[in-house]
């Protein structure tokens, strides 16, 4: 209530505004139009920062509301390469998960797929800009106040992904292009087709289908897909600055965290009925309609899938006249379906709604106190510059680094000298006591 009071928020938005005091009184249209024109010119406000960091432009630019505009845009230029390049499957792949393609008859298969594509190349120097904005927030916050804001940790957990996912493309990569220099070099016909080449260079010739299950480039495609997923949910980040948008968010925040707590108890029941149903129908592989409960994994999913009504009854019968083990299976499994889709659901579905509610009792405040912390991540002085412009360091870097490294030299020459003195103290006092 006190940082949502009138007083605070005209403070926060005189210095949000610092700068660019003749925008604050616009209209939507003109700062929408001041936002485009931001996104059109940022790669030409980068190399004038660069230039002249103390400009008057380069002033504008490091006021708080120019650096969420900046980084808001290089983070929707990321989401938009992200789409650019799934772009080519939208209606389908061309080559099946059975087929090959190559531009040549002696090419590996496997070098044409490994290959990073334009997009892919771009998408990971914003990773790498993203890393390093990152470090500098450890280095100015430190490591214990950047884990306790959760954003942190989704962004950590997103750009990991992203570096392993990479990582393992270019391990793919490399083992490919080693199969092609040995086809190269000792290869002598043109075409491979006829040719009986090693087990570790054939198998790089071999189309999708025949593809190992920990084979690199499966694995990358995999860690990708999550980036994804995280790269998409990081716009809740931004959603507070919105006087529409930042109650929803903040409510959806709320719901997350109810999901948390209801998920101990959740875990508790789920084991304990996967568990006692994979005991009673583990002797029956083989013997049953459908292979749920034979195995663990067989078990988990049969009820996972039934809290979504996605299990048949069928999952408990058996072939032989067991009808001991049948009814307790038909107890356990109708036990199970009512604790969790009429107990548990519901209790979730109402901390949810009671979390709701009291947000939308104090929907101003809430969201005022949200913009207020999203605000105040900008008002620190640097990281001025976005993603990936942030990798060139500006003459101001150069400057700092300078000065930090004479006051260290400054800092060891006084310690060196102070240690000096010391010595001859002690020595002069040895002298008097002898």
């Amino acid at each position: 209530m006190f940082v949502a009071h009138p007083n605070c928020q005209q403070q926060l938005l005189t210095m949000w505004y610092e700068n660019l005091s003749g925008l604050r009184q616009q209209s939507i249209a003109v700062k929408f139009l001041a936002v485009f024109g931001v996104s059109i010119g940022l790669p030409f406000l980068a190399i004038a920062y660069w230039i002249a960091p103390c400009s008057k432009l380069g002033q504008t630019l490091r006021s708080p509301f120019m650096k969420f505009v900046a980084h808001a845009v290089s983070f929707t230029i990321f989401l938009g390469l992200l789409v650019v390049n799934a772009s080519d499957r939208f209606e389908g792949v061309k080559l099946l998960p059975n087929e090959t393609a190559m531009d040549h008859p002696k090419q590996i298969f496997r070098v044409k797929t490994t290959q990073f594509s334009w997009t892919e190349m771009l998408i990971m120097k914003w990773v790498l800009g993203m890393i390093w904005s990152e470090c500098k927030e450890i280095w100015e916050e430190g490591p214990r106040e950047y884990v306790m804001h959760l954003w942190n940790l989704l962004d950590f957990g997103m750009l990991s992904i992203f570096v392993a996912s990479f990582t393992a493309r270019f391990m793919a990569f490399l083992k490919a292009s080693e199969a092609q220099q040995y086809v190269d070099l000792y290869v002598p016909v043109d075409d491979l087709s006829n040719v009986t080449l090693p087990p570790q260079v054939a198998y790089f010739t071999y189309a999708r289908s025949k593809w190992l299950p920990s084979d690199p480039q499966i694995i990358s495609e995999g860690l990708y897909a999550i980036a994804v997923v995280l790269s998409f949910s990081r716009i809740a980040y931004i959603l507070p600055a919105n006087e529409s948008f930042g109650p929803l968010q903040i409510s959806l925040g709320r719901t997350v965290k109810d999901i948390f707590k209801f998920m101990v108890i959740f875990i508790m029941v789920f084991l304990a009925f996967m568990i006692g149903m994979f005991n009673l129908y583990s002797y029956y592989l083989g013997a049953k309609y459908n292979p749920a409960f034979t195995t663990v994994e067989e078990s988990f999913k049969t009820l996972f899938w039934s809290i979504f009504g996605l299990s048949e009854v069928i999952s408990v019968v058996l072939k032989y006249d067991h009808k001991f083990i049948e009814n307790i299976g038909y107890v356990l499994y109708g036990v199970y379906n009512v604790t969790m889709v009429v107990v548990l659901l519901n209790m979730l579905i109402a901390m949810i709604n009671n979390s709701y509610q009291e947000i939308e009792e104090d929907a101003d405040v809430e969201w005022k106190f949200a913009r207020a912390k999203l605000w105040l991540s900008y008002f620190d002085e640097g990281r001025t510059l976005p993603a990936p412009f942030n990798l060139v360091p500006s003459p101001k870097s150069f400057y700092y680094l300078i000065m930090r490294i004479k006051m260290c030299l400054i800092k060891l020459c006084k310690s060196k000298a102070k240690n000096c003195e010391n010595d001859l103290e002690m020595g002069m006092l040895n002298s008097k006591l002898r």
